[in-house]
């Protein structure tokens, strides 16, 4: 690793932008550095990671694919971001990541790739503009190698896979860090206001997640851009509002169409967008929330019973339904010593481990992001230092005594664009850091791919920050900095694999090239550029290793991660031949007899719809994502089944076990309970749906109380959870 090349790099290391006056063949070819012909290398890399053998995943997120098909043919639907083709509910998040989706599919036809390969390209993106954000600023080298570094975060890959929105976040967080930086250092009104635009976009691909970029540019405005103060700070308070407005633009508009014109709000529980933003989807996962972990309700009430043990009207006196449903599907976990799934284990790490201090490092998480966060936190500190040092050297000569140099570094140092990269890149970064360790709420393994463009540039900028130290003035810290971050880096690396159990073989070699590498800085400080490339591309090799493993099997596509260990994915519709079978039988069944004109069929929660929906069948959802929306009521289902929208409800299957609402409460007392005979089963097992026909019970519906606990617990058999 060099800084770059010779007579553009500073000693400091900076790579400065050439005279803009310039525009001829020449002045181009000037500018282009072998580490730009490197980074095409990287960029291949990131599109094999990203896209090879992508198209097993199948539609891989089924919520949200069904969510984009229902988009799809619907103007209405496709404004309010509704789950269902029927518009009675929204999916949990705001649209902008969906209408991506929905872009690709309108384009090139509604299929796994379409909806898969705008994430994969999408991952790629942000590696191609955080490379560029940096070369102008560290160099090309630094910059290539925080490219690197993002490009192998393990699950920075699994969910370019996906068709989640966290790769839209992710592209759109990196562009507005680079507008910002153009905006700290030249002042520009414009650029400003893009940063500020491109969160607001974020905002409206994942809410409150967007705002955790938002420390770190706000701290670098107001410390590294020309002008006064009061200018910064007022040029900084415009630009948030208009991120404000750019965030609630849509969310306003949802709050006032009235609730009867739109779909209910999904993971709400006042249905509101504001409620969503603020509670489920922002505060709720930092201070604790119901679906967290430890706090995932299991209820008796709204579930499915299993077939009747007498022959009652199909209303109440119903056997429990078998307590080994997973809450995950409809199907059951394999037995003790099962062998792995196409290569992977089939089990789900739906949460991190409990909050704190190392939480990134334990299972669930370390797995997933913390391969290289020793080398980042120790770069940001090496960073850091080499920068004071640098600024303090160029101040000295012009000083006349160590308080006017420290006054002239201090003022020149605003207007340097490192520190403007350290305060901005790595105030996001800490900001993810602290979040992801002490949030109690909602933490999904996955969700440690926001710390990927922090940790990658902190880790780029960390290798040139101790080559330079080792090699200069600063010495002993940069070589202690540089140990550290190696030796660091080295013991995670060796925990992850014998957790994981994956590639122990290569353990002596890391060990041994660390080993190596540590000498060679100790000894010489002419080996100090070489030494550190070298150990930096050797402690990525195993993340890289371990990103390849999303290639072994289909992403499970609720909680995409890297790794063997971690559960596979079905592919196709998300369910196995057995379960697709079953919905068919269903779907043939509703079909022949007069089903709802809206609604063909409703679930308790919305993936129990999603294959059938994917699959052509007008479904939806009684109760939201997670089965326990309060989207309608006994009167409200009663009044679609008297206007013939709705007919049948399918009880059971995905998060039925959370309690479902008073209108699956109401289908129990109400309705008609049909035997596995009537819709021709092709499996006495169906993990326990029943299909009801709630054809001409629209008055019992409608008048169908809330049961009491004592009452749900005698009609179903099943004891609540304290």
């Amino acid at each position: 690793m060099s800084a770059g090349t010779p007579a553009a790099a500073e000693p400091s290391g900076v790579t400065r932008r050439p005279p803009a006056a310039a525009p001829g063949r020449r002045a181009v070819l000037s500018r282009i550095e072998p580490a730009d012909g490197a980074m095409v290398l990287v960029v291949g890399l990131s599109l094999v990671l990203n896209t090879h053998r992508l198209s097993q995943n199948g539609y891989a997120n089924i919520f949200y694919s069904a969510g984009v098909k229902s988009m799809l043919h619907s103007l209405h639907d496709f404004v309010f971001a509704s789950y269902d083709p029927g518009g009675l509910i929204t999916v949990d998040k705001p649209p902008l990541g969906l209408w991506v989706q929905v872009a690709s599919a309108k384009l090139f036809g509604y299929s796994p790739l379409s909806l898969l390969l705008p994430e994969a390209l999408l991952g790629v993106i942000a590696v191609i503009a955080l490379y560029a954000m940096l070369r102008n600023r560290l160099g090309s080298v630094p910059a290539l190698a925080a490219a690197l570094a993002l490009a192998v975060f393990p699950s920075f890959v699994a969910v370019s896979r996906d068709n989640g929105v966290d790769p839209l976040l992710v592209a759109l967080l990196v562009l507005a860090c680079a507008a910002a930086l153009r905006a700290a250092e030249s002042g520009s009104w414009k650029a400003l206001l893009t940063s500020a635009v491109l969160v607001g976009l974020a905002f409206n691909t994942k809410t409150l997640a967007a705002y955790l970029v938002v420390p770190g540019i706000a701290v670098g405005y107001l410390v590294c851009a020309p002008g006064s103060l009061r200018r910064r700070g007022l040029r900084l308070l415009t630009a948030g509002l208009v991120m404000l407005a750019v965030s609630f633009a849509w969310i306003a508009f949802v709050e006032l169409t009235p609730a009867s014109k739109r779909p209910f709000i999904g993971g709400s529980t006042d249905n509101t967008e504001l409620g969503l933003t603020f509670n489920y989807n922002g505060f709720g996962r930092v201070e604790g929330q119901v679906g967290g972990p430890g706090r995932v309700p299991v209820l008796p009430g709204a579930f499915v019973p299993a077939p009747r043990r007498s022959g009652g009207g199909g209303h109440l006196g119903h056997p429990p339904l078998a307590a080994t449903q997973r809450l995950k599907g409809a199907i059951p976990p394999p037995p003790p010593g099962a062998a792995p799934t196409n290569g992977r284990e089939p089990r789900v790490i739906a949460f991190g481990t409990a909050p704190g201090p190392i939480r990134l490092f334990r299972r669930g998480l370390g797995d997933q992001g913390a391969w290289y966060l020793p080398y980042a936190l120790f770069g940001a500190l090496g960073f850091a230092l080499l920068l004071a040092t640098t600024l303090l050297a160029r101040a000295g000569g012009d000083a006349t005594d160590a308080s006017d140099a420290a006054e002239r570094a201090g003022t020149r140092g605003r207007h340097d664009p490192r520190l403007a990269c350290l305060l901005v890149l790595g105030g996001w970064f800490l900001t993810e850091v602290v979040l992801l360790s002490g949030s109690k709420g909602i933490v999904h393994p996955y969700y440690v791919s926001a710390l990927a463009p922090g940790a990658a540039a902190m880790a780029g900028a960390g290798a040139l920050a101790f080559a330079q130290l080792a090699g200069g003035t600063r010495r002993v810290a940069g070589v202690a900095l540089a140990l550290c971050a190696i030796a660091g880096t080295i013991a995670v690396q060796v925990v992850l694999m014998h957790q994981q159990h994956y590639i122990l073989w290569f353990v002596p070699f890391l060990i041994a090239g660390g080993v190596l590498a540590g000498l060679a800085l100790v000894l010489s400080r002419r080996m100090a550029w070489p030494a550190v490339t070298a150990s930096f591309l050797l402690l990525l090799a195993t993340p890289a290793a371990y990103s390849s493993t999303t290639w072994m099997a289909p992403v499970e596509g609720t909680f995409p991660a890297a790794g063997s260990k971690h559960n596979a994915g079905t592919g196709g519709y998300g369910i196995d031949a057995k379960h697709l079978a079953i919905d068919r039988a269903l779907m043939d069944y509703v079909r022949s007899h007069h089903p709802g004109t809206v609604w063909a069929l409703l679930t308790v929660a919305s993936e129990q719809a999603a294959p059938m929906m994917m699959m052509g069948l007008p479904a939806g959802a009684l109760a939201g994502y997670s089965g326990t929306d309060p989207a309608l009521d006994g009167r409200g289902l009663g009044q679609l089944v008297e206007k013939g929208e709705a007919r049948y409800v399918l009880l059971g299957g995905a998060y039925s076990l959370r309690g479902g609402n008073r209108a699956t409460a109401a289908v129990l007392q109400a309705c008609r309970q049909l035997k596995l005979s009537d819709w021709h089963s092709p499996s006495r097992y169906t993990g326990g749906i029943t299909l009801f026909d709630c054809g001409g019970d629209a008055h019992a519906l409608a008048s169908a109380k809330p049961l009491s606990t004592a009452e749900l617990e005698d009609a179903t058999g099943l004891k609540a959870r304290p």
